[in-house]
């Protein structure tokens, strides 16, 4: 262990170079810096701060270079490719409610060949990891306490840099594996019903929701299979207007459910469990409970979408939100809640608590505070009904937020099935147990059934959410979806819980494989591939767009004939 202790830098020597550690403005802050060894051989970079008395922890910066030595793409869990970028345009940040702090390094044979992760996932995190031009140098940069802070007087965290040659899918794991353990994040239960076929409201419907609608839909939806149903924006408003000014009274529209307990019954009498949407941090500009918290708002108008955005590091805040999703559980009865835009707890500039000295505040870090906040809502709602249902939408996927959620959504990215499956395959690899949602499926009735199964064979390895208006769809349609619901559901431990690898995440997965004790399911997405297809009892689901594939088996290739939207068992 090499361990240097200065008042406003430190280095040390790790087997891939040098790592820098410097403090801004120390004010009387002491800075100790540590390298340890991992068990597992990876190598830690420990930091500590220290101050004689509480006071705004100084900016903190970690920078590394490392050689681009087998390093031809980047992975992080919110990105939209695999591309390396250069260090003047690689910028990101993490924290309780934003993205997840690992990032892979790796070639094009699925092997990582670096990867670094940090233990902090509640505060804000500024990362950089591009290429610097000269020499062709992997230029890394972590920046701490770099937005608004609260006073502290000690702070220690961990960064993990593993320069060993090893699959991706694994560098993955153990990064995330290794911050739950580090930060003693311990994931909320993931009950059965989590990964159960889901229909939404949303992309259907959108606010123009009403009872008997509803009910309507999913009498279809439970013959096809579906046994979970999320009521999104609309319940709680007669406005139409998109938009969240009317959020944050959460009475619900008489003119739209006149009785919603018997509603939620009758839904639930269908097989179907019910979920609610609500939009946490919003209290609308007109809604009645806009003037009650006045001067209890992190900012007045979240990107001017017409609410203002509430400060839980207020007791009382974070109480109406709390007695607001218990008295939706008791009332009514629902199996679970759809929470959505924790992501806006942010500062729009300053700190407003800091020029009232956080009067009132019993918590003086936001991301501290959202974190206490969803603690206190999980556990309020698992001691009425311990299976609670929570679900989250990404970018809040860190490990932080598995503490409080078991459903895990991929982004709003309707008619988009490659970002679906790209998105659904770097969840699961992220996410552990939680149970990885696909983004609402919908298309265009006026594609064939064959083509209109690419999308759901696109999501399989996720649980697969509906949003298209089932009344209106020609029967061939409503016949496909049973037949790809019935498939995932005889598959579910494959396709869910299985060992999970896929393939080349710099082509977006072309090639997806689960594998059980008994059988594998593998997703092809690409015409061009070779699929290996091992002795084990193996169904491969064909979204290549062409009718025949060529696999290769104990030695041997050969082409299997196969409808695109289709499955075959080998």
């Amino acid at each position: 262990m090499t361990s240097i202790i200065l008042a406003a830098a430190a280095a040390a020597t790790f087997s891939f170079g040098e790592v820098k550690v410097d403090c801004e403005e120390r004010d009387g802050w002491k800075l100790a810096f540590a390298r340890e060894v991992a068990p597992d051989g990876a190598e830690i970079a420990k930091i500590t701060l220290d101050c004689a008395e509480a006071r705004v922890p100084p900016k903190t910066r970690l920078s590394a270079m490392v050689p681009q030595v087998g390093m031809d793409y980047s992975w992080n869990v919110n990105t939209g490719d695999c591309g390396m970028r250069p260090n003047w345009g690689a910028h990101s940040h993490t924290e309780v409610a934003q993205g997840m702090p690992v990032f892979v390094y790796f070639d094009g044979n699925d092997t990582s060949h670096f990867s670094v992760a940090a233990e902090e996932c509640v505060r804000h995190l500024n990362y950089v990891g591009g290429i610097r031009e000269e020499g062709s140098i992997l230029e890394i940069g972590i920046g701490w306490f770099e937005t608004p802070e609260a006073p502290i007087s000690h702070y220690e965290t961990r960064v993990r840099f593993d320069a060993r040659a090893k699959g991706f899918a694994d560098a993955v794991r153990e990064a995330v594996a290794w911050i739950e353990k580090t930060a003693g994040i311990v994931p909320c239960r993931v009950p059965d019903a989590a990964c159960d076929p889901l229909y939404s409201s949303w992309y259907n419907f959108h606010q123009d929701v009403f009872a008997a609608d509803i009910e309507s839909e999913l009498a279809i939806a439970a013959k096809l299979g579906m046994k979970t149903f999320i009521v999104d924006d609309g319940w709680q408003t007669d406005d139409t207007n998109r938009g969240y000014a009317f959020c944050g009274d959460w009475q619900v529209s008489k003119r739209r459910f006149p009785d919603m307990a018997a509603h939620v019954k009758r839904v639930q009498d269908l097989g179907i469990k019910y979920m609610m949407w609500y939009s946490v941090p919003f209290v609308g500009l007109k809604s009645a409970n806009y003037e009650k918290f006045k001067g209890k708002y992190v900012n007045d108008n979240d990107r001017g979408m017409g609410a203002a955005v509430l400060d839980p590091r207020f007791p009382e805040v974070r109480k109406f939100l709390v007695d607001t999703y218990v008295k939706a559980l008791k009332d009514w009865n629902i199996d679970g809640f759809k929470l959505d835009f924790i992501d806006a707890f942010r500062f729009s500039g300053e700190d407003p608590a800091v020029k009232e000295n956080y009067a009132g505040r019993d918590i003086k870090s936001l991301p501290v505070a959202v974190d206490r906040l969803m603690t206190e809502v999980k556990d309020a709602l698992t001691a009425i009904k311990p299976d609670i249902l929570v679900e989250f939408r990404q970018s809040y996927v860190g490990p932080a937020i598995r503490k409080y959620g078991n459903m895990l959504r991929v982004g709003d990215c309707p008619g988009n099935l490659r970002r679906n499956r790209f998105a659904i395959a770097n969840l699961r690899l992220a996410s552990g147990s939680a149970a990885v949602h696909s983004d609402m499926l919908e298309w265009n009735f006026a594609e064939s059934p064959e083509h209109a199964a690419l999308y759901v064979i696109n999501s399989m390895f996720g649980v697969v959410q509906y949003s298209v208006m089932l009344r209106n769809a020609p029967k061939e349609h409503l016949a496909m979806v049973e037949k790809w619901i019935k498939f995932s559901q005889d598959h579910r431990d494959t396709l869910l819980k299985g060992k999970f690898t896929p393939r080349h995440p710099e082509l977006q997965y072309p090639v997806i494989e689960a594998e059980s004790d008994k059988e594998v399911v593998i997703g092809l997405y690409d015409d061009g591939r070779v699929v290996d297809v091992p002795e084990k009892k193996t169904f491969v689901m064909n979204a290549s767009g062409k009718d025949s594939f060529v696999i290769r088996r104990g030695g041997k290739i050969s082409e299997v004939s196969c409808k695109s939207g289709d499955w075959i068992e080998l």
